[in-house]
Order: C-alpha cells, then sequence, then structure tokens
C-alpha cells in the first residue's frame, strides 16, 4: 500500500498563521512587560522561536524562550525546563505544541506549570485535531480539523520549506 500524503498547510500558510498567533499572544498580554514563550520539545519548541520572532517584530514586550523538556510515552515522567522556577514565576505564560491529538502532552505541561503563581496562561497549537482523550484546549491555535483515528498529521518546521499534511 502506498502511502499518501496530503498538504493541510504549505510554507506561506503556516507564517501566515505563525505570525497571526504572535499577534493573539500580543493581544492578550498587551499589558505585560514580559511573556514566557514555552515550547514543548522539539517541534514545539521550533514553533515557539518562529512565533518569539513574529512577537519581537510586532511588539515591544521582551519574550523569553523555554523548552519544556516532557516524555512524551510517559508523561508522567518529571517535566523538565531550561528556565528555573523563579523565571517564569508571576509571569504570563504560553505554553506551545505543533499538534494537539489526544491532549495528554498538553495537559501534563498545563499541570507542570501550575504548580508555580502565574500571571496568566495560555495554549498555542498550530494544527488542533478534535480527537481529544482530555478536556484541553488551545487558546491560539492556526487551524482545526476533523480527522480519523487512524490519520496522522505531520509538521515540518525546519529548513526553507514549512509544511503540515495528513498521512
Amino acid at each position: 500500500m502506498v502511502e499518501s500524503k496530503n498538504t493541510i498547510l504549505n510554507h506561506q500558510q503556516i507564517q501566515h498563521k505563525i505570525r497571526r498567533i504572535a499577534y493573539q499572544i500580543y493581544e492578550s498580554n498587551v499589558n505585560e512587560h514580559e511573556v514566557i514563550l514555552a515550547g514543548i520539545d522539539s517541534n514545539g519548541y521550533l514553533l515557539a522561536k518562529k512565533i518569539k520572532s513574529s512577537l519581537d517584530d510586532i511588539s515591544d514586550i521582551k519574550s523569553t524562550l523555554c523548552k519544556v523538556m516532557i516524555d512524551k510515552r510517559h508523561p508522567l515522567s518529571e517535566i523538565k525546563t531550561s528556565l528555573a522556577v523563579e523565571d517564569y514565576s508571576n509571569k504570563s505564560i504560553v505554553l506551545i505544541d505543533d499538534v494537539l491529538n489526544s491532549g495528554s502532552t498538553l495537559i501534563y505541561g498545563v499541570k507542570h506549570f501550575l504548580n508555580v503563581p502565574l500571571k496568566q496562561f495560555k495554549t498555542v497549537v498550530l494544527v488542533n485535531r478534535n480527537h481529544k482523550k482530555y478536556p484541553v484546549k488551545a487558546d491560539f491555535k492556526g487551524i482545526s480539523l476533523s480527522t480519523s483515528l487512524h490519520e496522522h498529521v505531520e509538521v515540518i518546521l525546519e529548513g526553507k520549506n514549512f509544511e503540515a499534511y495528513l498521512k
């Protein structure tokens, strides 16, 4: 059987979604001096870097990147971040991932950050699938899809041509 690849978002569309999400983050943090962009390793972190670049272009809010390391096969394992807890306490945090599938990665990421006091907490995904196992939602999303459980969304954010496709 030949594996098919159906493009959901092309490079230009992904760039547009990133810029739109950056504006949404800016609008929800307009009174803040700093926002922490916490990207889930690895594609979520790549997306966070791209959103940071766009956010820095459109606003004077200090944006700080934070890499969130979650073992996606064992999400109850210890979650580590590239920033110390003191660096994001009492600040506005945006947790970023590329695809929201079942919701487990995002919900365990949310749980980690809720152990410290925060000013505000928002979530971002580039592709939101409508097959959630957990009651978690993305505050800002690039696109929402209704897909079958057998389909897989792949997002490529490296190189010169970004792409999101269904396989």
